[in-house]
């Protein structure tokens, strides 16, 4: 008997063919947020409430006791890869990255899953739901429960808590002159992406990817038992000049880059120079560039590197010069081996210069 078109094995396009954007560099670009955000009202009259987004911080704080503080987040995208399990893995390591920058400890996490029911089957949702669930696992934060829709586009990602004591909170407000900039993943993952979906990414660049978007920035909660430690982010969609902003605004400090040092994938870099490019990158661009000295020269491959948008990127930490060897030998301890010192804090207006 022929098979009848019922018989035949349903088709699937790919992950990253069903979203216009993918991963952090999905984010609303930083200069219209801020202008959507201008008039909503700050909740920085609760007394509990330590840290809320007034300063632009990864997390929102809540004190419920002397020596506890719970710190709550959320972040979600569209597919940055193809395969099912590691994107819902990525999302999850980004989405539990911002506990981890705030100095916190998981502790349970609620999936939000937005699908076209349409054109994708039940048993490629369980895998992102399976890659999502076996991160938080690794973190020590199940997936307790979560929300669905079907969507015109796939979305995936978790509501993240955490713990820490309320004066070991790390903040983004608390650099200081003198202090040392250190990144703790190498830049490259918009460019990866890109060339992902234009099929232009080699198995090692590949390679390069799914290791360091899932690996979770686990430093961040003993850098906030680490004396020196000053202030924290996590590099994601609005790139490296960005979320370096943001600290100097919220820090009321100036920083400096040291160009040649700043860490980035060599394939990334290779392919950046072969013209690939996300276009959140240009708009990373225009929303911090009135912020930005870079010296005379400077090219727009420099540019695209240090804005490109970044998912599941690396703690930027700012500490004094002597906790330097410590916060390195943290960020090895845990596998992160690309970690390296970027640049410096200086007194001054909240601007950075790229040298």
């Amino acid at each position: 008997m022929t098979a009848g078109p019922t018989d035949e094995p349903r088709r699937e396009p790919r992950l990253t063919s069903l979203a216009h954007g993918g991963g952090c560099g999905c984010k609303i670009a930083p200069d219209v947020l801020q202008d959507i955000l201008s008039d909503m009202p700050l909740a920085g009259a609760h007394r509990a409430l330590l840290v809320d987004a007034s300063t632009s911080d990864d997390a929102a704080v809540y004190q419920i006791s002397d020596d506890i503080a719970l710190i709550a987040t959320t972040d979600f995208f569209m597919p940055i890869v193809d395969d099912p399990f590691e994107f819902g893995r990525i999302a999850a390591t980004n989405a539990l990255s911002d506990v981890y920058a705030m100095g916190g400890r998981p502790i349970f996490a609620l999936a939000i899953v937005g699908m076209p029911i349409e054109k994708m089957t039940p048993a490629t949702i369980r895998k992102i739901l399976s890659g999502g669930a076996s991160v938080c696992e690794q973190a020590g934060a199940p997936v307790a429960g979560g929300h669905s829709i079907d969507s015109a586009e796939p979305i995936y990602g978790v509501v993240a808590l955490g713990l820490a004591h309320p004066d070991k909170i790390l903040r983004n407000d608390g650099a200081l002159d003198g202090d040392v900039l250190i990144l703790g993943k190498p830049l490259g993952i918009g460019i990866y992406s890109a060339a992902l979906k234009q099929e232009r990414l080699d198995e090692a660049g590949y390679a390069e990817m799914i290791a360091s978007t899932t690996r979770l920035n686990i430093p961040g909660t003993e850098l906030a038992a680490l004396g020196g430690v000053n202030a924290i982010t996590d590099v994601t969609g609005f790139g490296l000049l960005g979320h370096l902003s943001e600290i100097c605004r919220a820090s009321g400090v100036s920083a400096v880059l040291d160009d040649a040092a700043i860490p980035i994938f060599e394939n990334a870099r290779a392919l950046a120079e072969a013209g690939v490019k996300t276009g959140a990158s240009g708009r990373n661009w225009r929303a911090v560039s009135h912020l930005i000295d870079a010296p005379a020269g400077w090219t727009d491959l420099r540019r695209t590197l240090l804005t490109d948008p970044q998912t599941s990127g690396g703690l930027l930490v700012s500490c004094a010069p002597d906790a330097v060897d410590d916060v390195l030998s943290i960020f090895a301890a845990h596998g992160h081996a690309g970690a390296a010192v970027i640049g410096r804090v200086e007194a001054g207006e909240a601007r950075v210069r790229v040298e």
